[in-house]
């Protein structure tokens, strides 16, 4: 599987059969740009003009924008429902959680989760390998909540996203106190937005650091 970053949450998986899944394609406004992406498929955690610019995708994609399984050629996608807040939806409404199973892998992008999971959502997330989740506070749990979910998920490999960076617009934390908390895991940082991942390289317990590329 190939993942590559485009900036704040967004990010495109490919499978090694060719199926292409963009998640959480994000506005120009957030300063991001975004060209013209070919996709099979486009995941939006919530209706926010940061996480739902479907216009990004081209080849007439599936949008997929709520709960339950979704097949998309080789690839099953599954929505899990959560709130962006830590008030039940009341401050900043719902945000779907997405599973992506993938190359014998699974994937979860967390969206703009305001909350822990609890234990019904716990179990309908099972087992997960790459963990794709916000660090920047403001909006979503902070990097120490992040810390505590991945500890909760035990994934093999946890991708920070949705942070302040020199291009990002949007007030967030930055990505520092996460790295700095982290102690536990080995940070691997990139230098680019892309990365190959498969079943026999995941490892354990790693921190993959992914750069913007414009």
């Amino acid at each position: 599987m190939e993942i590559k970053w485009y900036g704040h949450s967004c990010f495109l998986l490919t499978s090694s059969r060719g199926t292409r899944i963009l998640m959480d394609p994000c506005s120009p406004d957030t300063g991001y740009a975004l060209g013209p992406i070919q996709a099979d498929a486009v995941t939006c955690s919530h209706d926010h003009y940061d996480h739902n610019y479907v216009p990004a995708a081209v080849e007439n994609p599936m949008i997929i924008r709520g709960p339950g399984e979704h097949l998309v050629k080789d690839t099953l996608i599954k929505g899990v429902p959560t709130w962006h807040d830590d008030a039940q939806g009341g401050k900043r409404g719902p945000n779907m959680m997405y599973i992506v199973q993938m190359d014998d892998m699974r994937i979860l992008h967390a969206g703009d989760i305001g909350h822990l999971p609890d234990e019904e959502s716990l179990g309908m997330i099972g087992d997960i390998d790459v963990f794709l989740v916000p660090v920047g506070g403001v909006y979503t749990i902070n990097y120490l909540q992040a810390l505590e979910m991945a500890n909760m998920l035990r994934p093999s490999v946890v991708i920070p996203m949705h942070y302040k960076t020199p291009h990002c617009t949007v007030d967030l934390g930055e990505l520092a106190p996460f790295i700095s908390t982290a102690k536990d895991c080995k940070i691997h940082r990139l230098n680019q937005s892309e990365a190959t991942l498969s079943r026999e390289s995941l490892g354990e317990d790693r921190v993959l650091v992914l750069d913007y590329e414009k």
